[in-house]
């Protein structure tokens, strides 16, 4: 199903349905302050094995985040935040940021990387936002990326749809996405270190 949501104002109703999906183990595309997501609910373990199935790689070895709506929801997945980094994240977010935290264990192991870390999103993109709100827990976020070697990311969502409407259960229309993926931040070391540079640039 391609649903349009309009970022401005995202329709309750097409939100509700979004949630009802993930709920019911759905995967999902949708956009992001950067470029378009695949995802699922961080709790349903098949949809995150059918996501890495659709990615050509297998779920422990991936890099996968996830989404929250706001700094609050980290508390939860993430080990204790140094002030510092806490306020570096309170300055950016929401932005085109990865966070990289260490995680806690109410991260399932499937997205927990080995070193135990975990990448947090807080996207400036209201879909994603209210999703996540609604849903009462973070989304799982990976990359749509493109087969094309010179762009790299999908930014069309009716293209996204063509190539994706078999494999997930909603694409969402969010208008067109961006070819620049998020700024990488690994907090897990004693300085915050920028591991990927993206369109995000810290303040």
């Amino acid at each position: 199903m391609l649903l349009k949501i309009y970022p401005e104002n995202p329709n309750p109703r097409y939100i509700r349905m979004v949630v009802e999906c993930l709920l019911d183990g759905g995967i999902i595309i949708y956009p992001t302050d950067t470029v378009y997501g695949l995802g699922c609910d961080i709790f349903k373990s098949k949809a995150i094995e059918r996501i890495a199935q659709i990615k050509g790689i297998k779920a422990e070895k991936a890099n996968f985040s996830f989404i929250c709506n706001d700094l609050s929801q980290l508390a939860d997945y993430s080990k204790p935040i140094p002030n510092p980094v806490f306020k570096l994240m309170k300055s950016n977010l929401p932005g085109p940021f990865t966070f990289i935290l260490n995680a806690s264990n109410n991260v399932p192991k499937l997205i927990q990387s080995k070193k135990k870390t975990v990448g947090i999103r807080i996207p400036n993109n209201s879909i994603p936002l209210e999703i996540v709100r609604e849903l009462g827990n973070p989304i799982m976020s990976t990359s749509i990326h493109d087969d094309d070697k010179i762009i790299e990311y999908t930014t069309d969502p009716e293209l996204i749809y063509e190539k994706y409407n078999k494999l997930v259960d909603i694409v969402i229309d969010g208008g067109y996405g961006d070819n620049e993926p998020s700024t990488v931040v690994d907090c897990t070391v004693d300085v915050p270190i920028i591991i990927r540079e993206g369109k995000g640039t810290l303040i």
